[in-house]
């Protein structure tokens, strides 16, 4: 179990930079008004990503009977809400608002992880 745990772990980080990664490189083609082609393209890359990632988190903290998991899963919710709306504006046009949603959302991700993600890694680690 232990091994389970330490791999569980690590495959959730690598996941984390991934989507974090692809949010900043969304935030970085929409902030120099990048070819509008490429910015809905990163989009459908992290929707898509997030939506496996937080399928699979979701399910190891139901393996696990994960306390938390309910408010977990509202942030993981309102995250893909989130970016399906940038993707809306996006398609509607709207690339002003790109680069600042990106960024709130960048912002958001980042806090989840350092405290929800977080007290889930730990909780695994230590075998709760």
């Amino acid at each position: 179990m232990a091994e389970f745990n330490s791999a569980s772990n690590a495959d959730t980080e690598r996941e984390h930079e991934v989507q974090t990664g692809l949010l900043r490189e969304l935030c970085k083609a929409a902030g120099a008004n990048g070819d509008p082609a490429v910015v809905g393209e990163i989009l459908a890359r992290l929707i898509d990503y997030s939506q496996a990632h937080f399928a699979s988190e979701e399910l190891l903290m139901r393996m696990k009977s994960y306390d938390d998991y309910e408010e977990h899963v509202e942030d993981h919710a309102q995250m893909l809400d989130a970016l399906r709306g940038i993707a809306a504006e996006h398609a509607r046009g709207e690339t002003a608002l790109v680069a600042g949603r990106a960024t709130e959302t960048l912002d958001f991700i980042g806090k989840h992880i350092a405290t929800r993600d977080r007290r889930f890694a730990d909780s695994v680690r230590n075998g709760l």
